[in-house]
């Protein structure tokens, strides 16, 4: 029972954080050696710079809106 309780009490408190979870924005990288540019939600090494975003989507075509 004691368990139980532990674990409902876990859940409950856990439950915030999962609720407002969200997917991570994605970004226009630009290659700093051909000015190529790619959608990628994470950095792509030292070689590219951010160029522009955040998007909602995997194209960087739908802009997420301001805060």
């Amino acid at each position: 029972m004691k368990n139980t309780v532990l674990i409902v009490l876990g859940l409950v408190l856990a439950s915030p954080i999962v609720l407002n979870a969200a997917p991570a924005p994605w970004y226009h990288w630009r290659s700093k050696s051909t000015g190529v540019l790619v959608c990628s939600q994470t950095p792509l090494g030292p070689g590219w710079a951010r160029a522009d975003g955040p998007y909602r989507d995997a194209h960087c075509e739908k802009p997420l809106p301001a805060k």
